[in-house]
């Protein structure tokens, strides 16, 4: 009997490092996990304390979903470990709507706007303006994507510099009301946008998937792929515009995050390897097992002792310094 527990455990365990026993084990944990979020503990009102937690893990979702994969695209392009959509510019043009709004007419209308024009003024702004600007620099003036980024950097900066400029002139219940606002939020998701997001990140995903294969022959670096007949720039467009539609749904669902993906792209690399096929799906497994697992235990274990996305800038952090210092970047 221990011969055959033994011969179990090995397959078991065998089935574990490949690579599709390890994105089969993440989905069950991170379905695991959802259901134990969802039913455990419900108070004797059942059924508004399980809607209150449905559109919180509805929220987590979409954003695993969205920010994983992004970050795995984005990275592919780049092919770098350590860069993220961030470097693009959305949490700083965020924050700059934002707070450019309560400079200009006050916090008034940023608080009474209806949620759902709100959600679409703040996408339309973020990305179709990374669109515009990559698709001028990068398909109209023919430059190379890693000047394209350093422009994005560039502008980021600046705009943090001006957002920060600008916050200083507020008065104080202003500042109170719009940190509040810019401050990112799992638990406090707008039903109403919800079904828009979830749509427009499952439709910018769907449309990845015919560049399946060209986008694992990007992973060998640009020279390779162009000589192995793929068309460079119009996949990169195409990926940077679909990065640019989930990064900018999800910033305005749930706020800026900004080491996020950076933690979930490359453990999916260490557990299913590069192949996008496997490495997107488990970024996105992962991410929904951060997200719901740690406000599971923020909320049952520390009762609320922490907001979960400072853990995760936290821990991000820290995460980065050691790819940097490992020299696993790229």
């Amino acid at each position: 009997m221990t011969a055959t527990f033994l011969d179990g455990a090995r397959r078991a365990a065998g089935q574990l490092r490949h690579p599709t026993g390890a994105l089969m084990a993440l989905t069950a944990i991170a379905v695991a996990i959802i259901l134990v979020f969802a039913f455990t503990d419900l108070p004797g009102k059942w059924e508004y304390a399980l809607g209150l937690r449905s559109r919180t893990i509805a929220g987590m979702v979409i954003a695993a979903a969205a920010i994983g994969a992004a970050t795995v695209l984005f990275q592919t392009i780049t092919a770098n470990r350590i860069l993220t959509p961030g470097i693009m510019g959305f949490d700083a043009l965020f924050l700059a709507i934002q707070t450019l709004v309560a400079f200009a007419v006050g916090p008034a209308l940023l608080v009474s706007a209806p949620p759902l024009a709100s959600w679409m003024v703040e996408l339309v702004l973020m990305a179709g303006s990374i669109v515009l600007l990559y698709w001028w620099l990068f398909q109209k003036r023919r430059l190379d994507l890693h000047v394209i980024v350093l422009a994005g950097l560039v502008l980021g900066v600046t705009f943090r510099a001006v957002t920060a400029f600008l916050q200083r002139l507020l008065d104080p219940d202003t500042f109170a009301i719009l940190q509040n606002l810019t401050f990112a939020s799992f638990t406090s998701v707008d039903r109403e946008l919800l079904l828009p997001t979830g749509v427009l990140v499952a439709v910018a995903l769907a449309s990845l998937w015919p560049l399946r294969r060209e986008l694992d022959v990007m992973s060998l670096g640009e020279s390779t792929a162009i000589s192995l007949g793929v068309d460079h720039r119009r996949v990169v467009m195409h990926v940077i515009v679909a990065i640019a539609a989930m990064v900018a749904a999800s910033t305005a669902l749930v706020g800026p995050v900004t080491f996020f993906g950076l933690i979930v792209a490359n453990l999916a690399y260490g557990a299913v390897g590069h192949r996008h096929l496997r490495s997107i799906p488990a970024s996105i497994a992962i991410g929904v097992i951060a997200l719901v697992g740690g406000q599971l235990v923020l909320d049952r274990l520390l009762g609320f002792g922490t907001e979960l996305p400072i853990v995760i800038e936290f821990v991000g952090g820290i995460f980065f310094i050691v790819l940097v210092l490992t020299g696993k970047a790229r």
